[in-house]
Order: structure tokens, then sequence, then C-alpha cells
């Protein structure tokens, strides 16, 4: 029985994860920052405030394997602060405790804002991040890669994952279409890659415990999509017709400048792709669940909590 811990397991990812993880056969242990509702098969750990002085070492003895989820990027504001100091406290415990492999979550975005539309990032790309949080996941990962451990270090740098129970930009863009706001996307002709939650859990154990994985960086995707087909597919799964029309350039640069609704915007008219042929390749894997089911799932999931 491998035994797994899973830092940040209360967390959109990390829930999905340790449960799939214990249903495997896995014995799995849940950090989190404060009790958390009962996930099935997990022992759940409240650790409270992580940061540079996290005192990681009770947690870890014994486990074989980390899969490092709990990081306050979205929120960081001086990349390789706290969240990368923390990240090599942890690391170091773990290479003490005998962790043989520690997996980190991070982000397509530790690669860059944006992509040329047809022009993938692909693992061997140099990361050249340009928002804050981008810099804060690189930070994370190069304090990971810095320390001088021994173990095996597996980074998996998702694009915007979709799934039940999302949150940030992607349930913004479900409130919208809910709503039956008239979205000005109709003329954007950009792609993006996305992943079903369900998919990022199995490549994700694929990464805990493939030894092909060992010292990779690993991208993946399941789907790409320009806005409007993205904006079709959710008001699909709503039982709702997409209202879209078409905005001049000009206005839409204009309209990123809005408080509210410019941050979303401005990431839904950019590209920003991943080719992830190369972690298929190296670790045989092919994701278990379609992305149309993926994308109905979680739009179901929306409606019936509204």
């Amino acid at each position: 029985m491998t035994r797994i811990v899973v830092t940040g397991a209360a967390g959109f990812i990390g829930r999905a994860l340790a449960r799939s993880l214990a249903a495997r056969g896995c014995e799995v242990t849940g950090l989190v920052r404060a009790p958390a509702p009962a996930i099935p098969g997990v022992r759940l750990e409240a650790i409270g405030t992580i940061g540079p002085q996290s005192r990681w070492h009770p947690h870890l003895q014994g486990a074989e394997i980390v899969v490092h989820l709990a990081t306050r990027a979205h929120g960081s504001r001086r990349p390789g602060g706290a969240e990368a100091a923390s990240a090599g406290a942890l690391v170091r415990a773990a290479a003490a405790c005998g962790v043989r492999r520690l997996v980190h979550m991070s982000s397509l975005r530790a690669m860059g804002a944006a992509t040329v539309k047809g022009a993938p990032f692909r693992a061997a790309d140099p990361p050249r991040p340009t928002d804050p949080y981008g810099c804060a996941k690189l930070a994370i990962e190069r304090a990971l890669a810095a320390a001088p451990t021994g173990l095996d270090l597996v980074i998996v740098r998702p694009p915007l994952v979709y799934g039940p129970a999302v949150k940030g930009n992607l349930q913004a863009l479900l409130r919208l279409v809910a709503a039956g706001v008239p979205l000005p996307f109709a003329g954007i002709d950009n792609r993006r890659s996305l992943v079903f939650l369900d998919n990022l859990v199995d490549l994700t154990i694929r990464a805990c415990l493939d030894p092909a994985a060992c010292g990779r960086v690993l991208l993946v995707r399941d789907i790409d999509l320009s806005t409007p087909e993205l904006v079709r597919a959710l008001a699909a799964g709503l039982g709702r017709r997409a209202r879209l029309f078409p905005l001049p350039g000009s206005m839409l640069a204009a309209a990123q400048a809005l408080p509210a609704l410019g941050p979303l915007v401005a990431r839904l008219t950019a590209s920003l792709e991943a080719d992830d042929r190369e972690t298929r390749a190296l670790l045989g894997w092919v994701p278990p669940f379609s992305p149309a089911a993926g994308l109905a799932a979680t739009a179901r999931a929306f409606a019936a909590r509204s």
C-alpha cells in the first residue's frame, strides 16, 4: 500500500485527488489548513497556516510520495516570497523523512500568460511568466528544484481546470452565461487549452506512481477551445442559448480596463495552449474522460447549485 501525503487536500483539485488515490488503494493523508469535511478513505490533518515555519516533519513520517497543492499563489504579489520559502521547507522536510517523490501542481502560466495561436507551449520551452500568478508559480517550482534533497521531483503544469465546483474565472463565466448576459466574444478567434478535473487527477496519479515521470515537467490538456466555443459548450450544458455578439478589438481592449469584467475579458481574448504530446508518449497516457462529458458535468453541477 503506497503511502501518500496530499497538501491542500480541501481544495478543488486536492479533494478529488485524495479521494481517487484512496479509492485506488493508497494510504492517503490529506493536509489542510483548518478542519474540513471528511473525504472517504482519507485521514485529514489540520496544520494551520502554511508558511516557511510550518512543521512538516510530523505529517510526513512514513510517507513515500508527497503531492503539493497547498499554495497561495493566486494572491501573490511578490513572486519568490513566502510561497517559495514554504515549498523549500517542505521539500527539505520530505527528504529528511525519506519521501522518495514529490509531485508539485504548478500551472501552465508559469511558462507565460499567452501563446501565439497555433504555437503552444512545450515542456522544454523556457518559462517566461509575465503576471504575478505565473511568476509565483515558477518561483515555487525553482524553490523545490533548488533544495539539495535527492528525491524525485515531478512538475505538473495544467491549463484552466474545469469540473463540478470550479471557481475563479470559469465560475464567473458560468454565472454570466446562466444569467443570459450577452457576451462580446463572437469575433474572438483564439485557442485555449483546458483539462477536466478527473483527467488531471488521473494524470497526477500517473505522475506519482510511474517511474518514467521522474524529474520531468508534464504538460496536460484534454481539449483546445476558442472562447466562443467554450461559451456555447457551457450554455448547452446549462440548457440555455449562448448569447454572443462581436465587438471591435479596440472596444475589447478598453473593456479589459474595467474593474469587474476586465481580468476575465483579458483571459478570454488571449490564446494559451499546451502541447502535451510528450506527456502522453512518456506515460502512455490518454485522458479517460471525454471533454464533452466533463464540460456538461461542470455546467450541470453549477446549475444544481444555483
